[in-house]
């Protein structure tokens, strides 16, 4: 009995000594297990990019995971934003209100009438320098949906065509429009700048604080980077050589940024230069030296139309209209050596390099 009962025992002890190297063993993998899955959910930068609007988006946001449902909300956005806004898309809301005839009202949805009332609102600002309806001369001088062309219009031609363009000659009341005469709405310098505020609003109701928007080259950024710096935007420099140089750099958050250039878009004959900017006053493309707007604004879309009413504008005029207005802004001015720099203090603020 002593035997079996020493036996007993020896087994207990045995196994009791076996417990505390086992507990060891699952605490150890416990804690792996814990801290691979710490690493896993650090924030990173995850993005989402493809086309749109005739050109490329990419979305990037701080989290600790990718997130396949939201890609498909963003691409969905887009998707909604084009077949409302696009004139390349013949049945879009844009594209039937351009052919609805004069004085025939038309109710269209509230994200369209948001931008055309936004539209008309900076119309007034800049005194008609920034126009929506200035497309059907955009059309002529072969930059819109139509296709270029190889010389410039004749006179007659323009004067046909200006008869129709007017920001004041479209009418909005909600969601009701109604065109005066038989005018052409191109959203195509605001619509981007709406798309990317419309993306971060996305991302900020799904709780997402720190993000970079980007569509075309139009931005808007908010909060910081997991490293905890700002993020760090390149302005261009204004060149039509293939290889892209970076005039400046800044740091921003919490801002829209657009940037409009009259350095790739144009043709020329005789060895006069037609850039895609047309002042609507004139109804040819600007002449001037003023190359390429920066502007910073809380919303993206602010910027978008500014940047192009600035470039309308031209340097002195677009200067004074920021500082009057207080914007944050960076004009690059063509010299008869190279590029003068043009900025306010509220854009000074933002410059790294």
């Amino acid at each position: 009995m002593i035997l079996v009962a020493n036996t007993s025992m020896f087994v207990i002890m045995r196994q009791a000594k076996k417990w505390p190297a086992a507990l060891l063993l699952a605490t150890s993998v416990f804690v792996c297990l814990l801290l691979s899955g710490c690493e896993s959910e650090q924030p990173k930068i995850v993005s989402h990019q493809g086309m749109t609007m005739g050109t490329t988006f990419t979305v990037k946001w701080v989290s600790s995971q990718s997130d396949t449902e939201l890609n498909k909300l963003i691409d969905n956005t887009l998707v909604d934003i084009n077949q409302s806004m696009s004139t390349y898309i013949p049945d879009s809301e844009l594209s039937i209100l351009n052919r609805t005839p004069p004085g025939e009202p038309l109710s269209v949805s509230e994200p369209l009438a948001h931008v055309l009332a936004l539209s008309k609102k900076i119309s007034v600002e800049t005194e008609g320098a920034f126009d929506n309806t200035v497309g059907p001369l955009v059309n002529l001088w072969g930059f819109g949906p139509d296709g270029r062309v190889v010389k410039a219009p004749r006179q007659s031609e323009l004067d046909g065509v200006r008869d129709r363009v007017g920001y004041d000659y479209v009418k909005i009341e909600g969601t009701q429009v109604v065109k005066q005469r038989q005018s052409y709405v191109d959203l195509s310098a605001i619509a981007k700048g709406y798309g990317v505020d419309l993306l971060a609003d996305l991302l900020e109701a799904k709780g997402i604080e720190s993000y970079l928007v980007e569509i075309g080259g139009e931005l808007r950024a908010r909060g910081l980077k997991p490293s905890g710096d700002e993020w760090r935007i390149a302005i261009e420099s204004p060149t039509t050589a293939a290889e892209r140089t970076i005039q400046r750099i800044i740091a921003v958050k919490n801002v829209g940024i657009a940037t409009s250039g009259d350095y790739r878009n144009y043709f020329e004959e005789d060895g006069v230069r037609f850039s895609h900017t047309i002042d609507p006053a004139t109804g040819r493309p600007i002449s001037h030296k003023l190359v390429s707007v920066t502007v910073l604004m809380p919303t993206c879309a602010e910027a978008d139309a500014l940047a192009t009413a600035m470039m309308v504008m031209g340097p002195e005029k677009a200067y004074k209209f920021a500082e009057t207005h207080k914007l944050s802004v960076f004009l690059l001015v063509k010299t008869d050596t190279g590029f003068e720099e043009k900025m306010t203090p509220g854009f000074n603020q933002f410059l790294v390099q």
